[in-house]
């Protein structure tokens, strides 16, 4: 019998899958059983999507005028909307003409890499990073290089590793801010630290993926597209999953220079064509609308990082610190590594991820994943029941450990 995975290309075969996804499937798969599974694993906003963006897909669906494929950067409205945003909120350059509204954020960035990558580019990626930026550029046929932050500056790299990490094959940087694992922020003075050190170098390009620009406890977000230096060279990313609870509604986009958003189109184009009709359509009225409900979101997240770090500080040998937005918290584990359970050995953050799923039947993710084997990255997306219940879970079992 013919074995398909002989016929498999190498960019999939080597293609790793998402952490997250994997972490959250096994979760299911042991809550499919019975077991009371508590999930601190995926990246995904446990409010509903605001009534009144429900009401807007439900106004598109009557309208009678929203069910033939939509154009592929998106609505002409949107497009309007989502550049006035940008210069409104953000201090960004942007016209219609600079935003491609995609499949959410994800295929946003993905689009990025494919239409800028060549076999020999390198991406710079700010370490610790979100799952996909790795596998997305090798798929495109670039290298990733990496850039790590520590624990001791919240993660966060600085200025001079990124001028001594630059090259010749440097053709991007790729980072986020609300930075997903580690719910860190680059403060003003701290982007303005590599906006100095770009300046040097002109034809690098930014990447910079702002999803998490609305849940952000810092006192304000900064954008690297407004500053005047690289704003004709910087691809800011964003969407409508985290900031407007619309995860399943799968809109994104980016704003880019022309030639870039045109060659994004071009990729989408022959993938997926236009976004969602109806979502787009729902997307147009969150962008323009109140933004009481994102601002109680956030004020909620905020109230949960407290309980978390407070639970977290209480557990011997995890070290923390303090996040500054999205909802995450990426804690150093490593004082567990080389500790025991009868026949179980934890050698690395994997083990301890599927030893505290196994065990404490909570479901958290590997900082392998992201970049960071020292870390597990741990949501707090989830109800303060749940967050309490689950690290006095995982507290227990840690410390049956020896």
């Amino acid at each position: 019998m013919l074995d398909i995975n002989t016929l498999l290309s190498d960019r999939v075969t080597n293609m790793e899958e998402s952490a997250t996804i994997a972490m959250t499937r096994k979760a299911r798969e042991l809550k499919s059983q019975g077991i009371d599974i508590i999930s601190l694993s995926i990246g995904e906003p446990d409010f509903k999507t605001p009534k009144h963006i429900q009401e807007a897909a439900k106004d598109a669906i009557d309208e009678q005028k929203y069910f033939g494929y939509s154009p592929v950067p998106g609505y002409m409205d949107l497009r309007e909307a989502i550049a006035e945003k940008l210069q409104r909120e953000n201090g960004i350059p942007s016209k219609a003409e600079n935003i491609v509204v995609s499949t959410g954020a994800k295929q946003s960035i993905a689009n990025v890499i494919i239409s800028i990558s060549n076999p020999g580019d390198e991406i710079l990626i700010f370490a610790p990073y979100w799952v996909s930026y790795k596998d997305i550029t090798e798929f495109a046929g670039a290298t990733p290089v990496f850039i790590k932050g520590t624990i001791d500056n919240d993660f966060k790299i600085t200025a001079d590793q990124l001028d001594a990490a630059i090259t010749p094959k440097t053709k991007a940087i790729l980072f986020s801010s609300p930075s997903n694992p580690t719910g860190s922020v680059f403060s003003r003075k701290e982007i303005e630290d590599l906006v100095i050190v770009l300046t040097k170098y002109p034809n690098v390009l930014i990447i910079a993926d702002e999803i998490y620009e609305y849940i952000n406890f810092s006192g304000g977000h900064v954008s690297i597209g407004s500053f005047d230096q690289v704003k004709d060279r910087t691809i800011t990313v964003n969407g409508y999953s985290k900031g407007f609870a619309m995860t399943g509604w799968r809109i994104g986009y980016i704003s880019a220079p022309v030639a870039l958003a045109k060659a994004c189109e071009k990729v989408q184009g022959q993938i997926t064509s236009g976004a969602n009709s109806i979502a787009q359509r729902a997307a147009l009225v969150a962008i323009k609308s109140d933004m009481e409900p994102t601002r109680l979101m956030t004020e909620e997240y905020i109230q949960r990082r407290g309980v978390i770090l407070d639970l977290l500080s209480d557990i011997p040998g995890v070290k923390t610190y303090m996040p500054s937005g999205a909802f995450y918290i990426f804690p150093d584990i490593s004082y567990y590594f080389g500790k025991s359970k009868d026949q179980v050995v934890i050698k690395d953050a994997n083990d301890l991820s599927i030893y505290i799923l196994n065990e404490a039947h909570v479901s958290v993710v590997s900082g392998d994943a992201f970049g960071a084997p020292e870390a597990i990255r741990i949501s707090y997306a989830a109800s303060e029941e749940n967050i309490r219940e689950a690290l006095k879970r995982i507290k227990e079992v840690l410390s049956q450990l020896n």
